[in-house]
């Protein structure tokens, strides 16, 4: 699959010529020895290892933890791309917060019969607690990840919404440093805008949205399911690097109606909560009795304007593929425009007509599961067996509202460095979007993933993909 004509080729014109955002690049690689090129290849992998940068994989018979590979070519993305993605990610960010502020209070969507009222009704991210209830500075979305993928010079799509904890930042971050301690002469060469500062601009976008019975600068903690949580490293790392203090739910307490954290001094009071923990598991009280990783009434002080929650509980549900299939109708109701990043096109299987057709044409879609995540619980048609089809088309036809099928796209490809040199991989790209009161906040760049395996088009890094550094240049 990879590299043949039908695929755009980020870096390549069709003709071999190098496209213009590569051309500083490509002259330097050409210039380095091979033998120091796979030297630094390896020196990579071994700082990785020594950062600790793991995740754990689940769903298998033991959870372990495995390093996301990095490859050290990055992805080269030219000021003007960018400046057109910037405006698509901006409107489609403030569609999603006009939208879970409408789903929590008037419904003016569903009212407008633009979308059906089941989608939210059945869905186990919708929060009842969370009606007539506005967050301090009206935010939802606090940071939210967009899944882009890239079929040709000017066709960019959204694969997906990230909007209840997106992760991934810390690799973005760690890709960066690496790049820049290796080659350091390339950034003195070539302008790239940096993305060191998210931490700072996280930092400051979540005290931005404190209560408004903050007193003096916002106390800001990062709250962590523990150790045992697969994204631990990137909990840990953010906090560092904000100068946040990383808590679990054994930290916190609720008194005089604040939310207030252990410290050496005692119980101090938090303004801003970052957390890592799902909404399940928040509070006892309110969710999941079972819970020890959440903190007993929190729901009460942050109903009651005590304490800033970011991602605001309830969020989940803009995270849904069903809900995603709608995102055209919800960017063109709330902001008045014909959205300027497209969708994929998405079959709904609650549809009787696009559910046949689904059926009759298994063997050629992507099909996902509604509330699925990780690369899990999807078929990707092209490469399955037989028997695989057979077994997805049971599953559809027993609960067809469970699923939503796409068409297998042509995913654009940048290189990878192999022991035979350059060779194309299928990538997608996750944008980080910081969003406060008065301000979207986009970090030029973001977390590349790519399909290691020759003509794979699954990125995830829980089914074998790695990562870039991803390069947005200056004008």
């Amino acid at each position: 699959m990879s590299g043949s004509a039908d695929q755009f080729d980020e870096m390549r014109e069709p003709d071999g010529g190098v496209r213009e955002a590569y051309q500083g690049y490509c002259s330097w690689f050409d210039d380095q020895k091979t033998g120091l090129l796979r030297r630094k290849h390896a020196e990579a992998e071994t700082n990785f290892r020594k950062t600790g940068i793991t995740f754990n994989v689940y769903g298998e018979d033991e959870a372990e933890e495995r390093l996301i590979p990095f490859d050290m070519v990055p992805r080269i993305i030219s000021a003007a791309e960018w400046r057109k993605l910037t405006r698509g990610i901006e409107q489609r960010v403030s569609a999603l917060n006009a939208f879970m502020h409408d789903l929590y209070h008037r419904q003016e969507i569903i009212r407008a019969g633009r979308i059906p009222e089941r989608l939210f009704r059945n869905n186990d991210a919708w929060l009842p607690h969370m009606v007539g209830f506005t967050p301090p500075g009206g935010v939802y979305t606090h940071i939210v990840g967009i899944d882009l993928v890239r079929t040709g010079p000017d066709e960019f799509y959204v694969l997906e919404d990230n909007a209840r904890t997106p992760s991934g930042v810390s690799y973005m971050l760690e890709n960066r440093e690496t790049m820049m301690t290796m080659f350091p002469e390339l950034f003195m060469r070539l302008p790239v805008e940096q993305v060191s500062d998210y931490p700072r601009r996280l930092a400051k976008s979540l005290a931005a949205c404190a209560p408004q019975r903050t007193e003096g600068k916002p106390v800001v903690a990062v709250l962590t399911p523990g150790i045992y949580n697969s994204a631990y490293f990137e909990h840990a790392f953010l906090a560092e690097q904000m100068g946040a203090e990383l808590i679990e739910g054994s930290d916190l307490r609720v008194t005089n109606g604040r939310v207030a954290m252990r410290t050496t001094r005692g119980y101090e009071p938090v303004d801003v909560i970052y957390r890592r923990v799902d909404d399940d598991f928040l509070d006892p009280l309110t969710f999941r009795d079972d819970s020890a990783l959440g903190v007993p009434g929190i729901m009460d002080v942050y109903r009651a304007g005590g304490v800033t929650i970011a991602n605001a509980p309830g969020t989940g549900v803009a995270d849904d593929k069903a809900i995603y299939s709608f995102m055209p109708e919800i960017v063109e109701f709330y902001t008045g425009e014909k959205p300027l990043l497209p969708n994929v096109e998405t079959h709904r299987c609650a549809d009787e007509d696009s559910c046949k057709y689904v059926l009759d044409n298994l063997a050629e879609l992507v099909v996902k599961e509604v509330h699925g995540s990780g690369g899990y619980g999807m078929l990707i048609g092209p490469t399955a067996s037989k028997k695989e089809i057979e077994e997805f088309r049971k599953k559809i036809a027993a609960k067809p509202e469970n699923y939503i099928a796409q068409p297998t796209l042509a995913l654009s490809t940048c290189p990878i460095f192999t022991k035979n040199g350059l060779a194309p991989r299928h990538v997608d790209l996750r944008p980080f979007v910081l969003v406060s009161p008065d301000k979207i906040d986009i970090t030029p760049g973001g977390l590349t993933r790519v399909a290691l395996k020759k003509g794979s088009l699954v990125v995830n890094s829980s089914q074998g993909g790695g990562t870039k550094d991803t390069w947005v240049l200056k004008d």
